[in-house]
């Protein structure tokens, strides 16, 4: 049976991706001064402005939001006026508070230790809520083909641009990639959409074979490509009013981009900007690194687990396994055993994941999945898991 299915990405310098990134600059900035701050930091963005909002509880140092701002504007690339953003010009207003004191309590303690549990049972989930992750073997790093290609082709359009390749490409962006499968097998691509903001003078059949060239191109397989492949490279036809300029932007606006393309559910929380206490963010690591695992083992093709948490309890009230009828045992089995591999507990998804330094940036742009940098991306409970079924 054939279907086609479609994934998106955005660069680095879409307004929505900005915000995500100032956030995640933030974070990193108070976890390099205090690794048990908490932050939930959120930025908006428009025409001039930026504006940090949001909590943050930092035990120890200070850190300079407006100059961490302007340093994440202009590694992103909106360093002149003629842009409509500039880091240099923009306003910046800064509304921070502390954490509130009774989301604290639960955090600082939870239920199982205020009952008597084990040092792990020390920090309570930070709210309550449901967290995906999703694994796949048809790609080496486990996403869905047309997010894997998405992303690539997303990262390849800025790097044209700061290569100074194509230079009169601007930072905003967004690509689209639909893929044809036949019974789960990826057989084709059947569209490509890539739209990049430019300088005016530029004319658009310029642009189009500019970008075919440099950038599709080199990024769809060409095995996957044929004479019915269809391209539309900024089919409004003009595209200089971007960024910021053209549309506001907000962090967590993002979080199908930022994880599976749509290929499996997701729980609503946004992932950037919050420290890992925040189980939207930890547990939803925690979750693609038991699927990816899982699907590395062998057990299933494809696999999704679902946690969920109430705020201040430290094991989680559910954990659902589905496999997509790919999975070689059960998964009522599956979901039934994986806590003796997996501890889903925050204090331990922290811990084992080394959640608590600075590293969150560069999961801002590009997916926060498929990065083998990334400990959540670790393949070291493969062993047990096939010792355990």
């Amino acid at each position: 049976m054939k279907k086609l299915f479609t994934c998106e990405s955005v660069t680095e310098g879409h307004p929505d991706k900005v915000a995500d990134q100032i956030s995640d600059a933030v974070l990193d900035a108070m976890l390099k001064l205090d690794p048990y701050c908490r932050v939930a930091c959120e930025t908006a963005v428009t025409t001039g402005m930026v504006f940090v909002m949001g909590e943050i509880t930092l035990h120890k140092g200070y850190a300079d939001i407006p100059g961490i701002v302007r340093d994440t504007i202009r590694k992103i690339g909106y360093d002149r006026s003629e842009l409509g953003f500039d880091y240099k010009s923009c306003a910046i207003t800064v509304a921070i508070d502390e954490q509130s004191a009774d989301i604290a309590m639960g955090v600082n303690s939870s239920l199982e230790h205020r009952e008597g549990g084990d040092d792990y049972d020390t920090v309570g989930a930070g709210d309550q809520g449901m967290m995906f992750g999703y694994a796949t073997n048809e790609t080496e790093s486990y996403l869905p083909l047309p997010l894997e290609l998405s992303h690539k082709m997303c990262k390849k359009l800025a790097d044209v641009r700061k290569e100074g390749i194509l230079d009169y490409l601007r930072p905003d962006g967004k690509g689209q990639v639909t893929v044809e499968y036949d019974n789960g097998t990826a057989k084709r691509v059947e569209a490509v959409v890539l739209s990049t903001q430019h300088a005016p003078e530029i004319d658009m059949e310029t642009l189009r074979k500019d970008v075919k060239r440099e950038v599709i191109d080199k990024v769809i397989p060409a095995e996957l490509v044929d004479e019915n492949t269809k391209y539309y490279i900024n089919p409004t036809g003009r595209f200089v009013i971007g960024g910021p300029a053209g549309d506001s932007g907000l962090t967590g606006r993002k979080i199908i981009v930022d994880t599976y393309g749509g290929a499996c559910g997701h729980g609503g929380g946004a992932f950037s900007g919050k420290d890992p206490t925040k189980v939207d963010r930890s547990a939803a690591y925690y979750a693609r690194y038991c699927a990816k695992n899982i699907v590395a083992s062998g057990l299933a093709d494809k696999c999704e687990i679902q946690l969920a948490y109430a705020i201040g309890k430290a094991k989680p009230v559910s954990i659902v396994v589905n496999t997509y009828g790919t999975g070689k045992v059960s998964d009522e089995l599956i979901a039934e055993k994986l806590p003796l591999v997996f501890d889903f507990r925050p204090k331990a998804i922290i811990d084992s994941l080394d959640l608590r330094k600075p590293q969150y940036f560069d999961t801002a742009s590009y997916g926060h999945f498929g990065k083998a940098e990334y400990s959540w991306e670790r393949l070291d409970k493969v062993e047990a898991l096939k010792a355990l079924f």
